[in-house]
């Protein structure tokens, strides 16, 4: 094995991981890291190879991709077959995947600590219970101050990178006014 396909399989497993560990399926990680080091767009049956899952799995993967805004779908001309390319616009991908993944988990989550930490205060403890209340109080409301704070950070992301989208969209329409003023 060369040193370019060892690094792109190091690639490829490096990005496995990384999509395993924010809850997707390794495939989909390795599929985006096979069409991020393509130069060329690659149809399902020549990710079948590189990727080392079914087709089946490589269709349900690619389509979720898409849906992140991840793979964009090319069509050519007299090919039946799709060919599919990695998105490169790391903003706007991870916008896509704070905007769906985050909010629908992250306020179950947060509401549950929430109800949590109202029951924890709301009871009337025995005075065996009283020390463990406690404790679980400060650690509830922790958690629920941790969680309050990450939901303002994340929302602030994704303001910033809308912002910035409609700063350039604004830049560009002055610049085609000033166009055709010429």
């Amino acid at each position: 094995m060369s040193v370019i396909e060892e690094s792109r399989q190091r690639f490829i497993e490096s990005l496995t991981r990384i999509a395993e560990f924010w809850g997707y399926p390794r495939a989909m990680g390795a599929l985006y890291g096979a069409l991020y080091l393509s130069p060329e767009p690659l149809s399902l049956d020549e990710l079948i190879p590189i990727v080392g899952v079914t087709k089946g799995a490589i269709s349900t993967n690619v389509r979720a991709l898409e849906q992140l805004g991840m793979v964009h779908k090319h069509v050519r001309a007299g090919d039946r077959k799709d060919y599919y390319e990695a998105g490169t616009d790391f903003w706007k991908i991870s916008r896509t995947i704070l905007e769906r993944r985050q909010k629908p988990e992250f306020d179950k989550a947060l509401s549950d600590v929430g109800a949590c930490l109202r029951e924890v205060r709301s009871g009337a403890h025995s005075r065996s219970e009283a020390d463990l209340a406690r404790f679980y109080e400060q650690r509830l409301a922790a958690m629920e101050s941790f969680f309050h704070t990450l939901d303002g950070i994340v929302a602030t992301i994704l303001q910033v990178e809308r912002l910035r989208v409609e700063g350039l969209e604004k830049l560009l329409h002055i610049a085609g006014k000033k166009k055709k003023k010429k």
